[in-house]
């Protein structure tokens, strides 16, 4: 399945110069897996967000596989999380055989329900799983109490949330290990598919370095299983490398672009997102509510306005998650936003006057139903 990545040829257009560079520097050393760039990326993601740990792996889904691997998450365990987030994370869990289960999600920022979370531990609860979506962090401090409690690790899911902050404290520094994805669309992406799992934890860390690579330590000697070939590109390093020292711009542009809709939109039926107490938001995605979504969505295609939702079918609710067994109706405030919800684009290269479409559209459509 081909996707289009909305801003990429703006992007690169501006960074063009930069990112030949970082190609031509890895294809002129000769080195070409798990070379310097890897190593020089991982040391720095590390450092920004303070942790002492960082190992590049080929995507954000893995990069959920092997952290909760490293940390001890085996089949037949359970993993709290919510449905209310991208497949991915859940395709995670499900791969390393453990059982996801699942907790709702507040009305007002989509988030995680902590309150919820300590009645669905059972003894076969291994990992709480924490999703920072649409660009903002769950509410942490109960569920690290939680957490220490049943004596159970956290594996931050950030794949939405580069740069995010809660209270001061940076997303991705708050579990055991946490783990982000690099996808063209996101806050920090490649130009292709990366990901990164980072934690403070030495023991967690040189289990990640042996599960992406075979669980080998030493060449041709497997010592943990199940391993497998899940390594950072070196190319995709090197770009993520001189794209984080642009990340704060990234995230101020963002910014921008949620304020002007809020001075444009708030004066209309449309919910705009609300930033949770703490939080600094960097809007991943822009998600808005409306019980006419559907009405909406389709009348601003026929003004050239597409837009996109994050995400149209709860986990819980897919085929492919059926031997679940959970039923509609469990969890009822993630199925009944998942039937309003929709994203206005957002992305740093947006300009004022692609913005002006959407928010004129929008505002004229609002206008007629």
């Amino acid at each position: 399945m081909v996707q289009y990545v909305w801003g990429y040829l703006d992007e690169y257009e501006t960074e063009r110069e930069e990112i030949l560079a970082a190609v031509d520097q890895v294809f002129r050393s000769g080195k070409l897996v798990l070379g310097p760039s890897v190593a020089g990326f991982e040391r720095e993601f590390a450092d920004y967000h303070g942790v002492a740990h960082g190992v590049g792996v080929d995507n954000g889904t893995n990069a959920i596989v092997l952290g909760l691997q490293a940390i001890g998450v085996k089949p037949g365990d359970e993993v709290i999380t919510v449905s209310n987030t991208a497949a991915p994370t859940v395709v995670a869990i499900d791969s390393v055989g453990a059982t996801p289960v699942f907790v709702d999600v507040h009305e007002d920022t989509y988030l995680m329900r902590v309150d919820q979370v300590e009645a669905a531990i059972t003894e076969r609860t291994r990992c709480l799983l924490p999703v920072h979506l649409y660009g903002q962090c769950v509410d942490m401090a109960p569920l690290e109490a939680i957490a220490a409690k049943h004596g159970l690790p956290i594996l931050e899911d950030c794949a939405q949330s580069h740069g995010a902050r809660h209270h001061g404290r940076i997303a991705g520094s708050m579990g055991l290990a946490a783990a982000f994805s690099f996808y063209p669309t996101k806050v920090l992406g490649a130009y292709g598919d990366g990901g990164a799992t980072i934690t403070n934890d030495e023991g967690v860390d040189a289990a990640l370095r042996r599960l992406r690579y075979y669980g080998m330590e030493d060449v041709y000697h497997v010592v943990q299983t199940p391993g497998h070939n899940s390594r950072l590109d070196e190319v995709q390093a090197e770009i993520l490398r001189r794209k984080l020292t642009r990340l704060p711009e990234y995230v101020a542009s963002r910014r921008a672009i949620a304020d002007r809709y809020v001075e444009a939109l708030s004066d209309t039926e449309i919910v705009l997102p609300v930033t949770a107490e703490g939080n600094d938001h960097v809007y991943y995605v822009y998600v808005v509510r409306h019980p006419k979504r559907d009405q909406i969505m389709a009348a601003l295609r026929e003004r050239d306005v597409h837009l996109n939702i994050s995400y149209p079918w709860p986990v819980h609710t897919q085929k492919g998650f059926a031997h679940l067994g959970i039923k509609p109706g469990s969890l009822p405030v993630t199925e009944r936003v998942a039937d309003e919800i929709f994203s206005l684009p957002m992305y740093p290269s947006l300009s004022r006057g692609a913005q002006d479409k959407v928010i004129d559209a929008l505002r004229e459509v609002l206008a007629t139903i």
